[in-house]
């Protein structure tokens, strides 16, 4: 199945975001970045923020998010309600998350997996479906507000 993807991070995640870029092509999916368009220093939450609202407004099924650590751009994400935004540096990882988690936005740490972590990270995630179930009850009684 083709998902549009929302992908975008900061200036550490700049180079596996281009390579991630060309893997969801490679596969058929449509693809919009959110920047940034460098490896010039950035900060993070100006590219997380619209992200995050246009896979809220539904405009993305998924997003994708890579950084240095993975946690400044989980951490922006995670403020929106309706997003669940996993940070992930194991294929297992990215599994359960769509498995049991249902999120919708995957988070790589740039500096501490390989490109072809990341690559399988991103295949895994986008074709891994949510278990549902006893895990949508969970999943339901996250929104705290």
């Amino acid at each position: 199945m083709a998902y549009k993807i929302a992908i975008g991070g900061d200036h550490a995640g700049y180079t596996y975001k281009s390579m991630v870029k060309d893997v969801l092509a490679t596969l058929g999916h449509q693809v919009h970045d959110f920047g940034p368009d460098s490896d010039a220093s950035v900060d993070y939450p100006d590219h997380v923020h619209p992200l995050a609202k246009a896979v809220v407004n539904k405009e993305y099924d998924f997003g994708i998010l890579i950084c240095g650590s993975g946690n400044g751009v989980a951490i922006t994400a995670n403020k929106y309600q309706d997003i669940r935004a996993a940070l992930c540096w194991k294929t297992e990882l990215a599994k359960l998350a769509r498995e049991h988690n249902n999120a919708n936005v995957l988070c790589i740490p740039a500096r501490f997996v390989s490109e072809q972590e990341a690559a399988d990270m991103v295949r895994i995630f986008l074709s891994t479906a949510f278990e549902g179930g006893r895990h949508q009850t969970r999943v339901s009684k996250i929104a705290a507000c």
